[in-house]
């Protein structure tokens, strides 16, 4: 089988960031080498039955062999070049992207030398600032009538048709990305939901919703998701519902504890429960990895060692809104945001603290059925909604469906 073909075989066992586009390029060479087999045999089969058209069935095969070699070729040179070529981008996506997920890093070391993947992995990382949030720094308002704004950021934040409104939803489009930035004015709405069914089996984001009766919801923390069946029901790190400790498990990857406090102020810190409860959390998921911590920015090398795909975020300004970010991914014309997509996007509308959550598949913005008509076709209430709930942002999973899955916890807004 021609050398192209490799990545096919990677492509089946990777499906949670491998882009559909390389799917769909890989099957086309698959089903041209297929395509050549089958007129192969049927024009050995006519040569043997009608030898007088030798000549004929020879100046074909050679044209149709000259074709597909040179494709062959052609295929097993782009990837060659792709993985070992002076440019080092794919090599970089490919190597941070595998290096990143739990089960999947093979995918790097099948390829390359140990000292090949540290040296990428140095070149593209995050550094979190080594600090817990300061929470005398925010002071939450209830009040934000005001007249002045310093940039559009502002403008669209502030700018509301019903100043009672609970939040507002602002389109968010980059680059590489797309999606939508919810703006929560009061903090003490947002909290942390579960799966009902904790350590056996997630739910979906719209299922939890409905649940809570949610005016809005994103996707949370991490969970863990054994052979990779989809459906994930057992949280990684912290986990805090309503101040009910829920998981106290440790958690070693980048990040930590990200939580509100009982005066309704996010908090990021590398935390157990019981420090938790001692700083008086009342919600809180784990994951990462924290993108501004006290106004500073975590610095970011490369691209940041995770690769493009789609993401979801929360920060807090100083003023106490709170801002939940999802940016959509896996397509041809949007490969999905980077860690420096979503620390720009957040410290543009004034985040002072701000985290990555858990992302690709899982990444939704969910709303009621009659608010989300407002941002979705009448076409794709079907594949969107659930229990009159539906995403509103464009879900693509690995294999190129879209469709999102069921996960542990989501942010929700009451």
């Amino acid at each position: 089988m021609p050398i192209f073909l490799v990545p096919l075989v990677i492509g089946f066992h990777s499906h949670e960031f491998i882009l559909p586009w390389l799917h769909y390029l890989l099957f086309l060479f698959l089903f041209l080498d297929i395509v050549l087999f089958v007129l192969g045999i049927v024009f050995l089969i006519r040569h043997k039955a009608k030898r007088k058209e030798k000549a004929h069935f020879s100046l074909v095969a050679k044209i149709l062999i000259g074709f597909f070699s040179s494709l062959s070729i052609l295929g097993g040179s782009t990837f060659l070049i792709l993985m070992y070529g002076p440019w080092s981008f794919f090599r970089d996506w490919l190597i941070s992207s595998a290096m990143t997920t739990m089960t999947h890093r093979y995918l790097a070391t099948w390829f390359y030398s140990r000292e090949e993947i540290e040296k990428v992995l140095e070149a593209n990382q995050i550094i979190e600032i080594d600090e817990e949030t300061d929470l005398n720094l925010i002071e939450i308002r209830k009040n934000f009538n005001q007249e002045y704004y310093p940039n559009d950021y502002e403008r669209d934040i502030f700018t509301v048709e019903d100043i009672y409104a609970p939040y507002k939803i602002i389109p968010i489009s980059g680059k590489n990305y797309e999606g939508y930035l919810a703006v929560i004015y009061d903090p003490s709405r947002v909290s942390v939901a579960t799966t009902s069914y904790l350590n056996n089996r997630g739910e979906y984001v719209t299922e939890m919703a409905s649940k809570q009766n949610a005016l809005l919801a994103v996707n949370g923390g991490g969970f863990s998701d054994p052979n990779q069946k989809g459906s994930g029901g057992t949280p990684e790190g912290v986990l805090i519902s309503n101040g009910k400790v829920l998981s106290n498990k440790g958690y070693d990857r980048s990040g930590g504890l990200i939580g509100f406090t009982e005066d309704n102020k996010l908090i990021l810190g590398k935390m157990n429960a019981k420090e938790a409860k001692e700083k008086k959390v009342r919600d809180a998921v784990s994951f990462g990895p924290f993108l501004i911590v006290n106004g500073k920015r975590s610095f970011i090398k490369g691209n940041g060692g995770w690769g493009n795909a789609p993401r979801t975020a929360i920060g807090q300004r100083q003023d106490g809104i709170v801002l939940l970010l999802v940016l959509d991914g896996r397509k041809l014309s949007v490969p999905g945001a980077t860690m420096l997509d979503l620390t720009n996007v957040l410290a543009n509308y004034g985040a002072y603290n701000a985290a990555n959550l858990d992302g690709g598949t899982s990444t939704v913005m969910v709303l009621p059925k009659l608010e989300a008509s407002k941002y979705i076709s009448e076409k794709d209430m079907k594949s969107h909604c659930l229990n009159d709930y539906c995403y509103i942002n464009d879900i693509v999973n690995g294999s190129g469906a879209h469709v999102t899955r069921p996960i542990v916890s989501s942010i929700i807004v009451k």
